[in-house]
């Protein structure tokens, strides 16, 4: 069974061929630089961009592994959440190899997506088990009864992690993306300089807001501007709002499983690159005694790998979707919430 995946949801164009289920016989991103000088991803363009990318790299994928066209089984593609334009590029190219081959279609729901990455580890997580989702457009506390059986246990009431990275390093005039940029120029500070707030830390909920903390980090930098002691100060400013961030992210995890009595914690998504907090996340998940599973770098952000796997799991399921499935920007996260 070789499935073809396709990712276009915002500024990585991605495919993928995955034999049966773990089996990764290429594996393609390609990230579009050229969003930086603007500060943020700019749709018209990324989509032009997936339009440009997308067919070559396809063609080189098979080429590399030795295989046309007529030895793909299935095709899953990222249908939503993302830009509207970035995602109907991949989609519609999805169509038409589908149609032209004569082979079935899946649409795959780009968070899920993110979760799902982790069946592709060699000793993937058995349900059940809590997820913390944590990307660009998404913080989520999840409980996962069974793959594709979900109970939103927590969630950001505003900006989700990677958003509050993104406007804290245009603040800083870091640049673009945020997360990354922040974690280098903290390399060089010191955690403990200022001590930005920790929202919602002693709320029972397991709700997050980041909104205070990123307006904290704002007044902050104001002041050290009108006192001319910004620019020496933007490494302890990185290094604060991140252990804040990682502080906050821990901290809810932790008690979700205490809630849940879940003795494993999976962390998916692009902000679980981060390095700091993926060491805190297995401090903490050792003193509890809670397996912390995270998966490599390169399955964290966005990329068509973790596509292929969740189409094949649907698949496998009976799901077949029709030619006239359709791009979703928000909203698509109909699992439950927790009362």
């Amino acid at each position: 069974m070789l499935t073809l995946g396709i990712e276009t949801s915002c500024d990585e164009t991605s495919v993928a061929l995955l034999r049966d289920e773990n089996e990764l016989l290429s594996h393609l991103v390609l990230s579009q630089l050229e969003h930086e000088r603007y500060g943020g991803v700019v749709p018209e363009l990324a989509s032009r961009a997936h339009q440009q990318a997308l067919l070559p790299m396809i063609e080189r994928s098979l080429a590399e592994t030795g295989l046309s066209p007529a030895n793909i089984d299935l095709i899953g593609v990222t249908v939503g959440p993302g830009l509207i334009g970035a995602l109907l590029v991949g989609i519609c190219t999805a169509k038409s190899l589908a149609l032209a081959l004569g082979r079935p279609l899946v649409g795959v729901n780009h968070v899920e997506a993110h979760l799902m990455a982790n069946m592709l580890l060699p000793n993937p997580p058995e349900p059940p088990f809590v997820a913390l989702l944590v990307s660009g457009g998404h913080t989520l506390l999840v409980e996962v009864d069974d793959w594709g059986e979900y109970l939103i246990l927590g969630r950001s009431r505003d900006d989700a992690v990677g958003e509050s990275f993104d406007k804290v390093a245009k603040m800083l005039e870091l640049g673009y993306p945020g997360g990354p940029v922040i974690e280098k120029a903290a390399e060089d500070g010191n955690p403990s300089a200022f001590p930005f707030p920790r929202p919602m830390m002693r709320d029972d909920s397991l709700d997050m807001s980041f909104s205070g903390l990123k307006t904290a980090v704002l007044y902050e930098t104001r002041d050290l501007a009108e006192r001319g002691g910004l620019e020496q100060a933007i490494p302890d400013l990185a290094a604060s709002f991140q252990a804040a961030v990682a502080d906050v992210l821990v901290n809810k995890s932790i008690r979700a499983c205490e809630r849940s009595g879940a003795r494993c914690l999976v962390v998916a998504g692009g902000v679980a690159r981060n390095t700091l907090l993926r060491n805190r996340l297995d401090a903490t998940g050792s003193r509890e005694d809670i397996r912390v599973i995270v998966p490599p770098m390169e399955l964290c952000t966005d990329n068509a790998a973790m596509v292929a796997r969740t189409a094949i799991h649907y698949y496998r399921q009976g799901r077949r979707d029709g030619l006239d499935v359709g791009a979703f920007a928000t909203g698509a996260l109909d699992w439950p919430v927790a009362k």
